[in-house]
């Protein structure tokens, strides 16, 4: 009796040591789902990065009245009153000239 106890025993350890390691929810899925969990995660950081500068600019544009003027100058081509801007046709702006 305890012969079969004792193979029924290490059968079912052994049922479960298969689940753990391949069955649903065990170890092999959790490395198969963190290798896409970390891709994902690379992939998230330039979008990150690129997030964490437009919040520091809505930062800047709330606070300073520079950031304006120079998105003013970059985006419209806006000018100062007390500036003269002067347009020269023809030039490229790599310097050379047709």
């Amino acid at each position: 009796m305890l012969k079969w106890l004792a193979i029924v025993l290490v059968a079912l350890m052994m049922l479960l040591q298969y689940r753990l390691w391949f069955g649903e929810g065990g170890l092999k899925e959790y490395s198969q789902i963190r290798a896409r969990a970390d891709a994902m995660e690379e992939q998230n950081q330039p979008m990150r990065a690129r997030n964490e500068r437009l919040a520091a600019e809505v930062v800047d544009l709330k606070k300073g009245l520079d950031a304006i003027e120079e998105r003013a100058r970059s985006d419209i081509g806006m000018v100062r009153r007390d500036e003269q801007f002067y347009w020269v046709p023809d030039v490229n702006a790599g310097g050379e000239q047709p």
